[in-house]
């Protein structure tokens, strides 16, 4: 029988599957870090902070109900659906860097989505609540299913395709908040020089998504080989 260890060991499915996405998520992580770096110490040019950034937009779009909040951390910034809020890190809110900028736009780019209805953002928040209560319960189903009943595994591995679809969806809503922010700091904001710095923190933050897209992926078919193997 192949036993849960052997399953959350580092065995041939393991390197095949997993490794290779953990390796591109640590490679996203480290660029995300070097163009926050590089760019939070660039000036914006227009003197105006990531908070007052994201008023106009949010101004100009009608969205004059959405709120703009600093929240603790780095790179903790998101957008709040159920309180139509926008959080910024402290850096971001009070920041007139490149960076600060970008951030504050990209998440304005999802207060607008939200305005708009853009339907994969509502997918996404409706698979949300699954996706979190199957990222903390999958492996527990998992491992019960080793020791307990098949069952168990079965009912592990449906929990984690929702972790896998809700990964899936974020990158259009990602994507295309990104698009967003470009289009609205094109128009008004930044420079035809500044325009090459403002893609590359954005696109920097992308492949953040991409990878954990790619890990998950890889851990769910690492699930579907190891337990076609128990069944064999």
């Amino acid at each position: 029988m192949y036993g849960y260890y052997g399953m959350m060991g580092l065995d041939s499915t393991w390197i095949i599957y997993v490794l290779p996405a953990l390796l591109l998520a640590a490679f996203a992580q480290l660029k995300v870090s070097s163009a926050y770096n590089k760019y939070s110490r660039l000036p914006s040019g227009i003197n105006l902070t990531g908070a007052q950034v994201a008023r106009m937009i949010l101004d100009r779009n009608g969205l004059y109900d959405v709120k703009i909040e600093p929240v603790r951390g780095q790179l903790t910034d998101h957008y709040d659906p159920r309180t139509k809020t926008v959080r910024l890190s402290s850096h971001i809110y009070s920041g007139s860097s490149i960076a600060s900028m970008s951030v504050a736009a990209h998440e304005v780019g999802h207060a607008i989505q939200h305005a708009e209805g853009y339907y994969p953002l509502i997918l996404r928040n409706n698979i949300a609540p699954i996706a979190s209560f199957g990222s903390r319960f999958a492996w527990i189903l998992i491992f019960l299913g080793f020791i307990i009943s098949p069952f168990f595994i079965d009912l592990g591995i449906a929990l984690f395709i929702g972790v896998v679809a809700f990964q899936l969806i974020t990158l259009p809503v990602e994507f295309n908040a990104s698009r967003r922010a470009l289009v609205q700091l094109e128009n008004g904001f930044i420079t035809r020089e500044r325009i090459k710095p403002v893609k590359e923190v954005l696109s920097a933050a992308a492949l953040t998504y991409v990878a954990a897209t790619l890990v998950a992926v890889g851990q769910l078919l690492r699930l579907l080989v190891l337990t076609g193997r128990r069944r064999d």
